[in-house]
């Protein structure tokens, strides 16, 4: 069986490759490479399709001295030479986000695991489908309309607003029933009425950060982190150390991950990032979920990469037996 593996990372993640073990794609490349993976690199805009074909312009990456590196020099490959595809760049999702995501259209998914299928990360919006699980999420309106948003606020007295597609918390403002400025506020991000966005009831013990439970396939990894609001804010904003603390997970917050786990895994969405308040889900992060591995590492004094990789190698081992099984079968 081939162990050739695909990463398709952001930009900002290629211009910073090497030595940043805040990423969650450091630890995951490094940690293929010493199992002998091969490892190749790339980014949205060098996914195309030839001749109803998909392909992808990729770069070798390779590990010294304990990082990782990659040869600037791009070479073109089916996608399918590929045992597994980490599709993993981060939001904005706009209209070359979805376009990249149509490549894998035309992708053999016996032959390729995708983690997480494009396809299906296209149609998950990680805000807007939190109401797929109704009863684990806060009182919520997804609307473009100013009078509806208004009246939601008024009626809760604080409220969060957040664009639908998004990430780390760009866009999100807090809403006061109070503030002058709401109504500003209300029409700038939905682009006078036009615009949907997600408003969710505030939760004050948000004041006490939100817990990242984390999800690969259907495990429900016991190690989570706090994360908690940055100075002079409201919500995590800045990645820095002072900025987490150790958090356990409630036997309510195991039980919902579970259900959100097998739910979705059936969706080819494996690898997941839940952000919960006071056991209620606030986004369920599927573009390019942090696994927090630098922090987890430092708190609970373990090699967390390790047990990451081996529940993803065992998906891997899963999705390959049942196509030989198929093959089998025909």
């Amino acid at each position: 069986m081939s162990k050739n593996i695909l990463f398709i990372i952001d930009e900002i993640e290629l211009k910073y490759f090497e030595f940043n073990d805040l990423v969650t794609n450091f630890w995951f490349i490094k940690e293929f490479l010493k199992r002998d993976y091969k490892v190749s690199i790339a980014i949205k805009s060098d996914l195309f399709i030839q001749n109803a074909g998909a392909y992808v312009l990729a770069m070798h990456s390779y590990l010294k001295d304990e990082n990782i590196f990659y040869v600037k020099e791009k070479h073109k490959y089916p996608v399918n030479d590929f045992q597994v595809v980490f599709f993993r760049p981060d939001p904005p999702v706009d209209i070359n986000y979805i376009n990249a995501c149509y490549v894998f259209d035309y992708v053999d998914r016996e032959k390729t695991l995708l983690l997480n299928d494009p396809s299906e990360i296209k149609n998950f919006n990680e805000k807007f489908h939190i109401n797929y699980f109704p009863q684990y999420v806060p009182e919520n309106i997804v609307t473009s309309n100013p009078d509806l948003i208004m009246d939601f606020t008024a009626k809760n007295e604080e409220a969060i607003l957040k664009p639908l597609n998004r990430c780390f918390g760009s866009g999100v403002y807090y809403l006061n029933n109070e503030d002058k400025n709401l109504l500003t506020i209300i029409k700038n991000m939905t682009d006078d009425g036009k615009t949907p966005v997600m408003v969710q009831k505030y939760l004050p013990i948000a004041k006490e950060g939100d817990k990242r439970v984390l999800i690969i396939g259907n495990e429900v990894m016991e190690e989570c982190i706090q994360k908690l609001p940055g100075d002079h804010n409201f919500k995590f904003s800045i990645h820095a150390d002072k900025f987490f603390k150790d958090a356990v997970l409630s036997k309510c917050e195991k039980e919902m991950a579970q259900n959100i786990a097998d739910r979705l895994s059936e969706r080819g969405l494996y690898l997941i990032g839940l952000d919960v308040i006071n056991e209620k889900i606030i986004e369920i992060n599927v573009t390019s979920p942090c696994y927090f591995i630098r922090e987890i590492n430092m708190h609970y004094g373990i090699h967390f990469e390790d047990k990451i990789i081996a529940c993803i190698e065992k998906l891997i081992e899963k999705h390959f037996s049942k196509e030989r099984v198929y093959a089998f079968n025909k």
